[in-house]
């Protein structure tokens, strides 16, 4: 039998008491716990790529405020449904510096992660207009999202966009649009697992297309500034975060304070809807949320069932550090961009030992260095490339959960340490040997 880093005894056990059918075909929470109980049998700490978390601290900026939020009795006040006065006006006013969007207070809505944006979103958006309640997912995503259409009783429609950028996108969207029940499209920019971004040719093509079929487009700018070959660190200076609200109003920006600003832990974000949005009115939402305003739905309607408003405390830090980067005196981009120097250290560690980048383009351009990339090996699946790296420490998963047409794996650079070279070095160096 071939050396590995961990006794293929207790590979084999684990996954036996995991109860998991297709450990290749495991959600990204059942892939952690699983890594999780090996690493606790074996003693041997794994090379971590399956979850996306922060890998980073939270900034100072916000944990100081929420401390002081809370000991000024935050924590035994409702906030209000629609959000801290402050942090609406800050989140306005961070997208229109870094984003160069226009949002007013009104429609910057604090929320319980953009996990509780996006699923507020697609309910409200697929209950507009009779009929249309599909939503259509340009892939790879994030694979809970269409979990989130399952609970909502919608089949969702994807398709791949690697082999559609550029002038073949208009056809291909609207080759769904045109099926006349589609109520929203979703993607993220940049990109979850690809790390490709989406052009400024690309968001006006969606937009028209979104104007055209009055479709909602849920942008979720999760990765908000992380392309970082474009600079949006000087507030208020161009170049900024590319967004689809700059070409329609016909749409909803998803920004989380997870990644951005290394938040996750108090799931805080901001649901952001423009005022011709948030103030149209659709009879047939009043069936579900008895009111026919959109942003009145969103609020009283979905966040209210969902949760009954956003942790006060945590909507004190996002206000404080939304205000610090709107001010200049907090450069967030500066401090991600460490995600970046993993990402090439680590994609190159792997390609040395063979391995093969399965998103390699941005179009005709290099691909970006950022907080995800993607892997294969030559001979595997995607799912068995996944089994086969836990026997050496690695964990991953696949690209068939993120609605990819491709086998490899997404791999999260977050929970790389640059002390772990060494290890990931002997690591890959042995598969190679034993796949060679």
């Amino acid at each position: 039998m071939k050396e590995t880093i961990i006794s293929p005894e207790i590979i084999h056990n684990k996954i036996a008491e995991s109860g998991i059918e297709n450990v290749g075909r495991s959600s990204i929470r059942e892939t952690v716990k699983l890594v999780n109980e090996i690493e606790k049998a074996s003693g041997i700490k794994f090379i971590r790529m399956e979850m996306g978390v922060p890998g980073l601290p939270g900034s100072k900026i916000g944990t100081d405020a929420e401390i002081k939020a809370i000991q000024n009795g935050a924590v035994s006040i409702y906030p209000p449904m629609e959000g801290l006065p402050e942090l609406k006006a800050e989140a306005a006013r961070f997208l229109k510096l870094f984003a160069n969007a226009n949002f007013s207070p009104m429609g910057c809505l604090p929320t319980v992660g953009s996990m509780q944006a996006s699923m507020a979103a697609i309910m409200v958006s697929s209950r507009c207009n009779p009929g249309k309640n599909k939503t259509l997912f340009i892939d790879p995503g994030f694979p809970v999202q269409k979990q989130q259409c399952s609970v909502l009783g919608h089949e969702p429609y994807s398709f791949d966009i690697y082999d559609y950028r550029g002038a073949k996108l208009r056809d291909k969207i609207e080759s769904y649009l045109k099926k006349g029940d589609v109520a929203n499209i979703l993607y993220s920019n940049p990109n979850n697992p690809t790390w490709v971004c989406l052009n400024e040719q690309e968001l006006q093509t969606i937009a028209d297309l979104a104007n055209k079929y009055d479709v909602v487009v849920i942008e979720d700018l999760a990765y908000f500034g992380m392309d970082f070959r474009v600079d949006i660190e000087k507030p208020g200076v161009p170049p900024y975060q590319p967004t689809i609200q700059k070409y329609t109003d016909n749409c909803i920006i998803l920004l989380s304070g997870s990644k951005v600003f290394s938040y996750a832990g108090q799931r805080i974000a901001i649901m952001a809807i423009p005022d011709s949005l948030f103030l149209k009115k659709f009879p047939n939402l009043k069936a579900y949320f008895n009111s026919e305003e959109f942003g009145h739905a969103v609020i009283y309607g979905a966040l209210y069932a969902l949760s009954a408003g956003t942790a006060h405390s945590a909507q004190h830090a996002l206000a404080a550090m939304f205000k610090a980067a709107n001010n200049g005196e907090f450069h967030f981009i500066e401090e991600i961009r460490e995600y970046e120097r993993r990402a090439h250290v680590m994609k190159e560690l792997f390609t040395e030992n063979g391995f093969i980048i399965v998103y390699d383009k941005d179009e005709e351009k290099p691909l970006g260095n950022g907080f995800y990339f993607t892997i294969n090996y030559p001979g595997f699946t995607g799912v068995q490339l996944m089994e086969e790296l836990l026997y050496y420490g690695i964990s991953a998963v696949t690209l068939d959960i993120t609605g990819s047409t491709r086998e490899g794996l997404r791999a999260c650079v977050s929970q790389f340490s640059l002390l772990q070279i060494s290890d990931l070095q002997k690591r890959l160096k042995l598969f190679k040997e034993n796949h060679s």
